[in-house]
């Protein structure tokens, strides 16, 4: 669905590469979370995936990146955000619309949608999300989890194959957070969309993605199955990158020669973990 090979970009006037031999592959139907420390290149990771570099922003690119087969480079950001649909991190400068509806319609009427077409996607999409009862609300009046539900409506509403997310939980309360990713299950499980997520919240991303790719400086270090990925908790906390503590927890009962079963994600499996290890 994505495949990334051999990507190098450095910015128009950077002094460095923002990302460096990068090769990365993400199958249709995927829920990949994209962790890292700060500056390691992520958000320019998904600008790459949805065509944003190099149609916007300008610099030295090298390798390729296809998404459903076609080449980012020859197929313009028209096109491509039929494809991939981008939820940005700052979710105020996405929305452009005063009221809920508006917003949901302005892309559809950007592509020319039939209006019959395009009042069946908006009811089904308002429906799909769960914010039936915001569609005629003014979103300055929204929450922050309303909101960033509105920004993920609009997209959906253009029936995208896949859906990019830069850390779209950062100014979210817990509960909020937990919905967000409840949400975009719901949408990769029973929907078949394709997800990828940059996300600090490592605890979260444990429990609802599939597959953890960690950049750091630019460069892939780790991609692969969850559970995978964490047993390299020590190289993460190096990194920068806060792994949850049962999971430090499990790396280091295995790396002092205790036999576990499997690494834990959450209290429950670390619940069930000592029990089998006291026993």
């Amino acid at each position: 669905m994505i495949s990334i090979d051999e990507l190098t970009f450095r910015y128009d006037g950077g002094a460095d590469d923002v990302l460096r031999s990068i090769t990365l592959h993400i199958e249709r139907g995927g829920f990949v979370g994209v962790i890292g420390p700060s500056g390691a290149g992520k958000s320019t990771l998904l600008c790459a995936m949805n065509g944003i570099i190099p149609h916007h922003f300008k610099g030295d690119y090298y390798g390729a990146v296809t998404v459903d087969g076609k080449d980012t480079f020859d197929v313009s950001l028209t096109d491509l955000s039929l494809t991939v649909g981008t939820v940005f991190q700052d979710v105020e400068s996405q929305l452009i619309n005063a009221v809920v509806e508006d917003e949901l319609y302005y892309g559809l009427e950007n592509f020319s949608v039939p209006k019959a077409e395009a009042d069946r996607r908006v009811a089904d999409v308002l429906s799909q999300i769960g914010i039936e009862s915001l569609r005629r609300r003014a979103v300055s009046s929204l929450s922050g989890g309303q909101k960033q539900k509105v920004a993920i409506a609009a997209v959906l509403a253009l029936r995208p194959q896949i859906l990019l997310l830069d850390e779209p939980t950062g100014e979210l309360d817990p509960v909020s957070s937990r919905q967000i990713f409840a949400l975009l299950k719901t949408l990769n499980e029973e929907h078949g969309i394709t997800v990828v997520i940059v996300e600090q919240k490592i605890m979260l991303l444990s429990e609802f993605a599939r597959e953890l790719a960690v950049i750091d400086k630019g460069q892939l270090k780790y991609h692969g199955p969850v559970r995978e990925v964490l047993t390299h908790s020590a190289e993460l906390e190096r990194m920068g990158v806060n792994c949850p503590r049962v999971v430090t927890l499990s790396n280091a009962l295995r790396d002092a020669g205790i036999d576990i079963d499997r690494l834990s994600l959450n209290v429950d499996e670390a619940e069930a973990m000592m029990k089998a290890v006291l026993e």
